[in-house]
């Protein structure tokens, strides 16, 4: 017995573009570590959220705790034999290619990406002239729990994207880019 699809509405048949312009990237953790590779060696993006993402997989493997000690191990290597892929994988080793702007949201008491990985990746936008806002949520960990945080990182998320991509967030404050 065969299946048919559901006939498409005409509309579906339109090619669909986006506006490469208007094209932003977000993720969270891992996700944050995908939207800072995708920054640092892509030009696909014009814009990058990343929630407490990480920026240097060698850091990240001395850093990591109890259970998580050797998760990287079986997705990059085991250190020292897997020095180079660590450097190569990591978006704080391709600093250069960063050239749109970055909104990094932390927590202040992760345990599994420490607010170092943010701050580093910080630094170095600021020292290569990219435009950034940083954000550290006290008291938050890995993910924010607390509905005030919450509420502001996605209001502080919309406001960085309505200043990049030119349009209004009333009744939201700005965000600062340095």
């Amino acid at each position: 017995m065969s299946r048919t699809s559901p006939p498409r509405h005409p509309a579906s048949r339109r090619p669909r573009a986006a506006d490469p312009a208007r094209l932003a990237i977000k993720g969270g953790s891992a996700g944050g570590w995908t939207v800072l590779a995708a920054l640092a060696r892509t030009d696909v993006f014009a814009a990058g959220i990343s929630r407490y993402g990480v920026g240097d997989a060698r850091a990240l493997a001395a850093a990591s705790h109890g259970f998580e000690a050797h998760y990287l191990d079986g997705l990059i290597g085991p250190l020292p034999e897997a020095e180079e892929v660590y450097r190569e994988r990591s978006p704080l080793t391709h600093i250069e290619g960063f050239d749109v702007p970055v909104l990094l949201l932390q927590g202040s008491d992760d345990p599994v990406v420490p607010p170092s990985q943010a701050e580093a990746i910080r630094d170095a936008l600021a020292a290569h002239g990219v435009p950034h806002a940083y954000v550290r949520y006290e008291g938050e960990g890995h993910g924010f729990r607390r509905a005030e945080t919450i509420v502001h990182a996605l209001e502080t998320e919309l406001a960085f994207l309505g200043q990049v991509f030119g349009f209004e967030t009333p009744g939201i404050p700005p965000v600062t880019l340095t």
